[in-house]
């Protein structure tokens, strides 16, 4: 208990750290500051049946594409979640979302938390690409740890809130490619030609810093083609009709919140079932800080409607 107490102290500390205009501004650093994040974000992990950490999913460029293997403590078959970690397509692995995907495991989901390339190194469409083969790799191997490909959705926070759309969208337009039932789509980014239009709660000290980051992580992954801004592999805003039953949620003190805003309105007008979740006062990011109420409701509502999804 002390020691859940001290890492939730350190985590507030850095929260102020950033909202003091103390945070990143270059893809470096936040790969930097996310390493950092991460033992604070997973201390005190559930208990689930095994982890098989950096199964190889295929080998491209040089680089190998991975995934972490959570496997539920209950018996199988289980319901496949492919998990896309946030961290602007720059930063992030498995292991700063280590947690996180833990909790959908717990919940009974065979969990493939996928390590994807990263931009600069990797730039748009490499994670996209590698995102829409770890997918079909989730299809075809799940069995092997007790899954049932049969009930599949994949889900990512941020970036990967953005990936996932896109990749299930993309997905949906191949008849030979494996069949999404749920999305999880966690504070993303749908549309890249909006990104320049920061909601009210983006203003403040750290304003300033926050575009700077912003525009290194946009300029990192997609480099600096106007055309790839309206690329539904990129902005799936423009291809929401394709998307499965989604689930969205968004804090009102997220730059993103507009983003939410606009992809709910374009579900609701191709009709597609989904839920829009809207927190007030929230902040980006705010599902892994489980010190705060609301992230554990969160994580508790996504893996009901995935229940629902996801039934035999």
């Amino acid at each position: 208990m002390a020691e859940a107490q001290n890492q939730s102290q350190l985590m507030q500390d850095l929260l102020r750290r950033m909202a003091n205009g103390q945070v990143p501004d270059d893809v470096f650093a936040l790969r930097k500051m996310l390493d950092e994040f991460a033992p604070i974000l997973n201390v005190d992990p559930p208990q689930v049946g095994a982890v098989h950490e950096g199964v190889l999913l295929r080998q491209i460029g040089g680089a190998r594409v991975t995934a972490d293997v959570l496997v539920p403590a209950r018996p199988g078959p289980y319901p496949v979640l492919v998990y896309l970690h946030g961290g602007g397509w720059v930063a992030g692995s498995p292991r700063t979302h280590r947690k996180l995907g833990l909790r959908f495991a717990e919940a009974g989901h065979l969990v493939v938390n996928v390590d994807y390339r990263l931009a600069p190194e990797a730039p748009f469409p490499a994670p996209f690409d590698d995102c829409v083969f770890a997918v079909r790799w989730a299809a075809e191997n799940a069995a092997r740890w007790g899954g049932d490909a049969r009930r599949l959705a994949i889900g990512g926070d941020s970036a990967g809130g953005n990936l996932s759309a896109a990749v299930a969208a993309h997905l949906a337009g191949d008849a030979s490619a494996p069949k999404l039932r749920a999305a999880l789509l966690i504070y993303g980014v749908f549309d890249f030609a909006a990104m320049g239009k920061l909601d009210d709660a983006a203003a403040g000290p750290q304003a300033e810093a926050a575009e700077k980051l912003r525009d290194a992580m946009i300029h990192a992954y997609l480099g600096s083609d106007p055309a790839r801004l309206a690329d539904p592999r990129a902005s799936p805003l423009h291809a929401a009709a394709k998307l499965p039953p989604s689930f969205l949620v968004v804090g009102t003190a997220d730059p993103l919140h507009a983003q939410q805003t606009a992809l709910a309105a374009a579900l609701a007008r191709a009709g597609v079932p989904h839920e829009n979740v809207v927190l007030e006062g929230m902040p980006h990011g705010f599902v892994q800080y489980e010190f705060l109420p609301q992230a554990l409701d969160t994580i508790q509502r996504m893996n009901a409607f995935l229940a629902t999804h996801l039934r035999v």
